[in-house]
């Protein structure tokens, strides 16, 4: 049966099906690429970064994190600001802060003002992508319409990382890491100006802003993102590592509460009822933990021990984003054919194929086994991103879209951070100064379990009845 979105058709795109419904569209989808681009934009560009502005080891893993934990411990915020004042109105303040800030972070003079700009770009990116999914699953005309957009909004979200690695490394090779976030400037000016008159505002919906549940969530995901980082340099057991996995334990748990007791919770509790969406979200948050972590490590591998430049670095990882593209093209069809979870069951485990040999990378590796794992990395991609949103989102009611995506995203961004982290820090603890492939090969397991507890977690609805809220 085909996942279905229970979704009523309110104002969102401007003149559903007409042509400057289509462009504005179009545009919202690229300031979505343009959000999560740059989750990996200034990764092959961070040792350019560490140089000029003379970051040390521990301050530099935050030109990343401090991007993705603001972006994912405020997605709920955002979703929930966008159901309450408008999905156009959030988005639109959030891509104007995101722009400001991008230009703000090319400007830096110092480490400090780098990572509070990154951080400030995440905020802006928290408001404006919830009202991204929002829009497209209020407005489409139909379930064909829906999937289709879906299946582009997948795409996007699937192959944005390895795109901001091939963007980043042009970048910094042709003109200055600066202009990895510079580019944002211009992008984001002509969504600013075109879509007030392309997209139509939806309704606005009573209710209030749970602030308690803002600050636990980003304050959570901030120390448990800042103690796994922490554990590569200190160790597992410093008191360092453990206070802050105890305090952002502790900030989830008050979360958890607090989101059962106010009137209009950021967090609905009704939306983890559902198996399915449960497992999606579970199986999201291992995935992208999983291809950032390898991002992270693939770019070392290339830089340190093949001694490509940037550019070619980037261009190493062409064949993810073409991957994921050609099979955004079909995955629709095959998603009416086989399910959801089918699709998703063996796109994961192509992944955990797809990372195994990495595990064994020596000195005189074929670079075609570099070039297959991420083909196989980016054909996984692009066969679980979009099931697993429409899994994520299936059966949510129009008022609740907002917060729904909100969430959907919060454990991509979050799942992101984590895994990088973890993995980062699995690296960092087998790490030997001048060889690469000790710590790299333990950092790549690492990957590969976190790819196959996501297979894991939708291996579990085959077992159990499905049931939808």
């Amino acid at each position: 049966m085909t996942p279905t979105i229970a979704t009523r058709a309110p104002a969102g795109i401007a003149r559903s099906g007409s042509r400057a419904g289509s462009i504005g569209l179009w545009l919202v989808m690229l300031a979505q690429l343009m959000l999560v681009l740059d989750a990996t934009v200034v990764n092959v560009a961070l040792p350019h970064i560490a140089t000029d502005l003379h970051f040390d080891r521990a301050e530099l893993s935050w030109v990343l994190n401090g991007y993705a934990v603001a972006f994912g411990g405020l997605l709920l915020l955002g979703g929930r600001i966008g159901d309450v004042v408008g999905r156009r109105r959030t988005f639109l303040v959030g891509v104007a802060a995101f722009t400001l800030f991008s230009l703000l972070g090319g400007l830096a003079t110092s480490p400090l003002l780098l990572v509070i700009a990154r951080a400030l770009q995440g905020l802006g990116a928290a408001f404006a992508a919830p009202s991204v999914l929002a829009l497209i699953t209020t407005s489409a005309k139909d379930d064909g319409a829906r999937n289709r957009a879906l299946a582009l909004f997948s795409a996007i979200a699937s192959m944005g990382g390895a795109l901001g690695l091939i963007l980043g490394g042009l970048l910094t090779d042709t003109t200055s890491w600066r202009w990895t976030l510079f580019i944002n400037v211009p992008i984001g000016v002509v969504v600013l100006i075109a879509v007030p008159r392309l997209v139509a505002e939806t309704p606005r919906r009573p209710g209030r802003f749970d602030i308690l549940g803002a600050v636990t969530a980003t304050g959570g995901a901030v120390a448990i993102v800042w103690g796994l980082i922490q554990a590569g340099d200190v160790g597992w057991s410093s008191p360092r590592t453990i206070g802050g996995l105890v305090i952002g334990a502790a900030l989830i748990a008050v979360l958890a509460v607090t989101e059962r007791r106010v009137a209009h919770p950021l967090l609905r509790p009704q939306l983890l009822r559902s198996p399915s969406r449960v497992a999606a979200l579970a199986a999201m948050a291992a995935t992208y933990g999983g291809m950032l972590a390898m991002f992270f490590l693939m770019v070392q591998y290339l830089e340190d021990d093949l001694h490509l430049t940037p550019m070619v670095t980037g261009l190493a990882f062409l064949p993810m984003p073409l991957s994921i593209f050609a099979m955004s093209r079909i995955v629709p069809r095959l998603l009416e054919r086989f399910g959801a979870v089918r699709l998703v069951i063996f796109g994961t485990a192509l992944r955990v194929v797809a990372f195994l040999p990495l595990t064994q990378l020596n000195t005189d590796t074929p670079f075609v086994v570099v070039l297959l794992a991420l083909l196989g990395t980016g054909i996984s991609a692009g066969m679980t991103f979009m099931p697993l949103t429409t899994l994520a989102l299936r059966n949510v009611e129009p008022e609740h879209a907002g917060s729904a995506s909100g969430l959907f995203q919060t454990m991509q961004q979050l799942g992101g951070a984590v895994g990088l982290a973890i993995v980062a820090s699995i690296y960092a603890a087998f790490a030997i100064p001048g060889d690469f492939l000790t710590g790299g090969r333990a950092g790549f397991w690492s990957a590969t379990i976190l790819s196959a507890l996501a297979l894991a977690a939708v291996l579990g609805l085959v077992f159990k009845p499905r049931k939808t809220v």
